[in-house]
Parts: C-alpha cells; sequence; structure tokens
C-alpha cells in the first residue's frame, strides 16, 4: 500500500463521526436558512417563499435590537465580573493552603447545578417578602429591594445569578492554567526580591494571558446564549426589562408561533455574534499578545 493510499485509509476511520458531525450541523444550519426565507407561522404553515421580507423586518424590529443591546450588556458585565473573581479563588487554591483539595471541589457546585433547577431556587431566594435575600439585608439594615418586580433589580438579579453558576467555569480554566506554569520564572523573580503584587503583574499575569484570553472568549460565547435563567427567574419581565435576544427569538417563535421570522432573528443574531467575538478575540490578542490574529 503506498503513501497515498496508507493516508486515506488513516482518514478513512474518521470519516464516519465527520459525516454525522456535518450533518448535525449542516443540515439545521441550511434548514434554518431556508425556513428564513419562508412566510411560516400559524396562518400558513408551511416552506412558502417570501424572500427578504423577514430580514427587513428585523432590521426595523426595535425590540429586537433593545434585546441585543441589553445581552452584550449582560454578556459583558458577567463575564468581566466572572474572571475576576474566578482569577482570586483560583491564586487562592493555587497556593499550598489548608483543604485545597476540597476547595476545588466545592468552588465546582454551582457549575454543576441544572441551570432550571438553579433559576428556580433563586426565584425563590429572590421573593420580595417571602425570601430569604431581603431577610438577610434586613439583619443590616437594608432592603427589602423588588429584585423581580423593579427593571434594575431584575437585570442585577440575572446577572447575579449567572455570575454565581459560571464563575466556576472560570476558575477551572484559570486554575489549569496556573497548574501548567512552569516554576523558572517564579523562582527569578524570588531572587529578584519581587512581592506578591510585583510577581503577579509582572510573572503570573503576562503568563496566563493566552489562557485568559481562551477563557474569556469561551464563557463570552456561551453568555451570548442566555435563555434559561431569564426565562425561569423573571420571563424577560418585568415588561422587557430582563429579555435576551434568545428569550425573544423563543417567544417569536414558539409563543407568536412566526416560525419564518423567528428562523431570520436566529440567523441575524448568529451571524452578528460570529461578527462581534471574532473581533474582541482579535483585540483581546492584540492588546495583551501583542501580535496580529
Amino acid at each position: 500500500m503506498g503513501q497515498t493510499g496508507l493516508r486515506f485509509y488513516k482518514f478513512s476511520f474518521l470519516l464516519p463521526g465527520f459525516l454525522v458531525l456535518l450533518a448535525i450541523i449542516l443540515f439545521p444550519l441550511l434548514f434554518t436558512i431556508r425556513v428564513s426565507l419562508s412566510g411560516w407561522d400559524a396562518i400558513a404553515p408551511g416552506l412558502n417563499w417570501a424572500g427578504l421580507t423577514n430580514y427587513a423586518h428585523v432590521f426595523s424590529d426595535g425590540r429586537f435590537w433593545e434585546a441585543m443591546l441589553r445581552l452584550s450588556a449582560m454578556a459583558v458585565g458577567t463575564v468581566l465580573v466572572q474572571y475576576v473573581l474566578g482569577f482570586a479563588l483560583a491564586l487562592l487554591v493555587w497556593r499550598d493552603i489548608l483543604f485545597r483539595r476540597i476547595f476545588r471541589v466545592l468552588f465546582l457546585i454551582p457549575m454543576m447545578t441544572t441551570p432550571v433547577i438553579m433559576s428556580v431556587i433563586w426565584r425563590t431566594i429572590f421573593h420580595e417578602s417571602l425570601g430569604p435575600a431581603n431577610d438577610v439585608l434586613g439583619l443590616i439594615g437594608l432592603g427589602p429591594y423588588p429584585w423581580l418586580t423593579s427593571a434594575n433589580f431584575a437585570m442585577a438579579a440575572v446577572m447575579l445569578v449567572e455570575i454565581w453558576q459560571w464563575t466556576p467555569f472560570m476558575f477551572l480554566l484559570l486554575l489549569a492554567g496556573l497548574l501548567s506554569l512552569p516554576r523558572e520564572p517564579f523562582l527569578a523573580a524570588a531572587i529578584d526580591g519581587a512581592g506578591p503584587v510585583r510577581t503577579f503583574f509582572n510573572v503570573t499575569f503576562p503568563l496566563l494571558v493566552p489562557v485568559s484570553i481562551g477563557a474569556v472568549v469561551i464563557r463570552l460565547i456561551e453568555a451570548s446564549k442566555i435563555m434559561e435563567t431569564v426565562y425561569v427567574l423573571t420571563s424577560g419581565g418585568p415588561g422587557t426589562a430582563t429579555e435576551t435576544a434568545g428569550y425573544y427569538i423563543y417567544i417569536k417563535g414558539l409563543r407568536d408561533f412566526e416560525i419564518g421570522y423567528a428562523a431570520s432573528l436566529s440567523i441575524t443574531y448568529l451571524v452578528i455574534m460570529i461578527v462581534l467575538l471574532t473581533i474582541i478575540a482579535k483585540l483581546l490578542v492584540r492588546i495583551f499578545i501583542g501580535r496580529s490574529a
């Protein structure tokens, strides 16, 4: 068997998995694009051709663009806080502290919780009159606060729940990065007499920049799909104060049954997210690593 035949023989083992992966990614995407070009709704179900009518409607849909801005604010705000907290927790258990392994497991518990169940529990916690959040705040003379009935507080509640659940993910990635760092730069810093703060900014953080960028981008991708928390905790309310793009698409598609329009919203949302996340990733690499990506 020649080199070409041997190479084809090796890659042929990957072909079934590749075809399955292609089918579950490519077919739904192409079908969604086709549906987005139809007028499929509750009155006229089916793939009747509507051209770019749905997309023209998207660009004039103020509610969708408000939901996109709200989602962007939520995603960026929560990911930044998650990064800071995750980095702090990772630094804490990276050192030789007592019960270090137990803390590593405890910090991961929120991430292991089912999002819907977790949101139901937090909805109970944030209840204005019966929830423990206001009871605890009342002990120090604060509150009660309308966590789920005020626009500003509802947004804060959603972001708080997202931070609580996904900070462990950031912690896990950053801890793995810290554990993989070489020891020599830290030994050199200690010989030079560098303190903890100087060592962090001159050694730890620069070495962890590639891992940090990857962690932030991964979390931004996930944070741009906030849906379960909003659905259970606030149902997009009060009014549309916590409505995200994903939740608005759900309303149009599965409540109003405007399937064609919901598909066009999904494709528009997908394109915007791909463009924005690509730009953010390139900017982060250029700023912190200093080379073009």
